[in-house]
């Protein structure tokens, strides 16, 4: 482009003065971003503030279209829009800037918008600048919410992509309030159900463009979803030291990357369900795994959630967590028989969620659902109504995503989850319907129906073991007092025998009878030990039985993990493949680019040598013309010195012969001298001019004999 000018050089435009300003890490170059479509350099009015500053774009000749005019004046509607301020457009046409034009040819259909003060977060990205917490929750909510009000009025930026974010966050320059944390910029490609479809289309830009559904460009409005999710996430994810050294470079995510398992993509997903929450990682996964744009979350959603985080908030997420820890058993089942006492314990809860804890949590769940649901009621049921069309409409896949959204927002225990999980369930049947050799969930032991009948029966002998002993215990005192009617002493002494009498007789039956029901009390309690110890024994058998069924589950569920670990190597592997795919291709084109490139710095030296031959060929024939010209004034000049020459010396000869004849000898003397001087200077032309060199012949005669008479010539 022959445009480049220098920083401080002056412009007209429109009737306003402006001066390229100056690059602030380069002084005295001229402030200039070089983009896809042109170049942006910075104008700053020669009577304003700063932050009145302008930026004039300049577009490449392939971009600069005519239609552009029209384009400008209708996105002028959206500028008031938060983070859409260039939209405030004015394109350089030759009937309003005609001189301009015509001095500066590839300023035609240039474009002139607000400066945008601060970085990019391109530039964050590749300084590797960490974020504090409250930094990247306020960009990724700036983010969330111009995309969300542009997804209101059907607009779409379609090329979104970090170098594309601009941050008045980081501006340097004060700016006047109010002011967006996040602006967006390269709006040429922008969607908008107004505007006409532009003739050369973008198809978005590496490390943020969703490669399944990409073939020759981008222009809806779902254009934004997969890279807006990208980008807050990566915004979230830069106060993590972890994520921001994984990053490829200009993006977190090389252009390959996207859409498949790969370890930035773990990373990132598990520095935001660490620091953010589960519900933001499952918004991210949503977007990723998702086979269209329309799948991907709203901006709406992510707004949504981030509204309902702070600087300093704790992860919800963790603190649910803790509760649940708070209410489980340990980890270990404890053994239902003391190793200090012969008596039976309940039965305990296996390692899972008590289910007193479970109804705990539940009632407060449905306490708080009441508040939690007048806040989110509108999302849920947009959600609901969006997931019903999909459904509609024959998208499963899509309806399943958005159910399982929307599930996130409600209450639990709410009629509305009770219908989305059943949407949820009837959705995964349709789409993964349990073939012949699918074994049916196995039921954890403490769940079944044997497990808890015998529970049933162990709490009912604790029950008859207790009344016993207390039937033991009253029966202790009548005991006592049949053997002191028997005769006995305090002591242990035999009382002394006294005579039969029928008063005897009866007292002897009487304890002939308390014998006999001490032996029937006696062989009671041995068969109540024999009940206990065998209680004891079988509560023994299911404890073990219920170690062994939670064992073969703790190995069932390590053989699942070493499953999945095994799938997670493999599908790595065939990544790793792949990747060494890609690389050895780019190894090819990076080969041919090479060699492109050389032939086109090969051509290119051959051009500048041409242009050097030509314009030395030209430099020569203006030095030619000038010397010509020169040589020419020079000659000009000399013959006119020279006549004037003439005419003195004639003058002086004159003078010299008249002070002769009047005989005043030194002044004749006199002016001979001045006659051989001026003649001396150029006796060669002289002497050939009219009869000057006879004068001289003359003077020089007279000069060397006074008495010589000079002749009259």
């Amino acid at each position: 482009m022959s445009f480049q000018p220098n920083a401080g050089d002056e412009m007209v435009i429109n009737g306003v003065l402006y001066r390229v300003g100056q690059h602030p890490a380069a002084p005295g170059l001229a402030y200039a971003q070089a983009g896809r479509q042109g170049i942006v350099y910075q104008l700053i009015p020669a009577s304003g503030q700063l932050h009145e500053a302008k930026a004039l774009k300049v577009f490449f000749p392939k971009y600069r279209i005519p239609a552009m005019v029209y384009q400008s004046e209708m996105m002028e509607m959206y500028s008031e829009s938060p983070g859409l301020q260039v939209c405030r457009r004015d394109v350089l046409t030759p009937e309003r800037n005609e001189s301009l034009i015509a001095e500066h040819p590839d300023l035609l259909y240039a474009v002139l918008m607000p400066w945008i003060y601060g970085h990019t977060w391109f530039d964050i990205m590749t300084d590797q600048r960490r974020l504090l917490r409250g930094e990247s929750l306020a960009l990724a909510k700036g983010l969330a919410a111009i995309g969300s009000g542009m997804e209101q009025r059907g607009l779409a930026h379609c090329d979104l992509s970090a170098p594309n974010v601009m941050l008045p966050f980081f501006s340097e320059v004060e700016l006047p309030e109010p002011r967006s944390v996040v602006e967006l910029v390269d709006i040429e490609q922008m969607y908008s159900p107004k505007l006409d479809r532009p003739d050369v289309l973008l198809a978005g830009s590496p490390g943020y463009a969703a490669h399944r559904t990409v073939q020759s460009g981008l222009w809806s409005g779902y254009a934004d979803r997969f890279a807006g999710a990208v980008i807050i996430a990566e915004m979230l994810g830069w106060c993590d030291p972890q994520v921001v050294e994984k990053a490829w470079g200009e993006s977190y995510f090389d252009q390959p990357e996207l859409q498949n398992p790969c370890e930035r993509y773990f990373i990132l997903r598990n520095s935001l369900e660490r620091n953010w929450g589960a519900k933001t990682a499952e918004l991210f996964a949503r977007a990723w795994e998702s086979q269209d744009l329309s799948s991907c979350p709203t901006f709406g959603e992510w707004l949504v959630l981030l509204s309902t985080m702070t600087e300093n908030s704790e992860n919800a997420d963790e603190s649910v967590t803790e509760k649940q820890d708070a209410v489980q058993p340990a980890e270990s089942p404890e053994p239902l028989v003391s190793a200090s006492s012969p008596a039976l314990r309940p039965p305990v809860v296996p390692p899972a969620r008590s289910f007193v804890a479970a109804a705990a949590e539940r009632a407060a769940a449905l306490t708080k659902g009441g508040e939690a649901a007048s806040g989110d009621q509108d999302v849920v049921n947009r959600l609901f109504h969006q997931a019903r069309e999909l459904e509609s409409s024959g998208n499963l896949s899509g309806a399943l995503e958005v159910y399982k959204s929307a599930h996130h927002f409600v209450s639990e225990g709410s009629p509305m989850e009770i219908e989305l999980e059943a949407a949820i369930r009837g959705l995964e049947s349709e789409l993964n319907p349990p073939g012949p050799d699918r074994k049916q969930a196995k039921v954890a032991f403490y769940q079944s129906r044997k497990w808890l009948t015998s529970a049933v029966v162990v709490i009912l002998l604790l029950a008859g073991t207790a009344f016993a002993v207390n039937q033991i215990v009253a029966d202790h005192s009548p005991g006592k007092h049949m053997e002191a009617g028997a005769g006995m002493k305090p002591g242990g002494e035999k009382a002394p025998a006294v005579p039969d009498t029928p008063q005897t007789d009866q007292k002897q039956e009487e304890a002939d009878r308390q014998a006999e029901l001490q032996k029937q009390e006696a062989a009671r309690k041995e068969e109540e030990a024999r009940k206990q110890e065998e209680a004891r024994k079988q509560a023994e058998a299911q404890r073990l039985q219920a170690e062994a069924e939670q064992k073969k589950l703790e190995e069932a569920r390590k053989a699942e993990e070493r499953k999945k670990l095994q799938d997670q190597y493999a599908v790595q592997a065939k990544y790793d493949a792949y990747l060494q795919q890609q690389k050895e291709k780019a190894k090819k084109k990076a080969a041919e680019r090479k060699k492109l490139q050389e032939m086109y710095q090969k051509q290119a030296q051959y051009e500048a040598y041409l242009a050097y031959q030509q314009q030395k060929e030209a430099k020569a024939r203006a030095e030619a013309e000038a010397a010509r010209k020169a040589a020419e004034a020079k000659a000009q000049q000399l013959k006119q010195k020279r006549s004037g020459q003439v005419v003195q010396l004639i003058a002086y000869y004159n003078q010299a012969f008249n002070a002769q004849r009047g005989g005043n000898i030194e002044r004749a003397r006199s002016y001979a001298k001045d006659f051989a001087r001026l003649y001396e200077q150029d006796a060669a032309y002289f002497k050939s001019v009219g009869k000057v060199g006879t004068r001289a012949s003359a003077i020089y005669k007279f000069l060397s004999n006074g008495s010589y008479s000079l002749p009259d010539v």
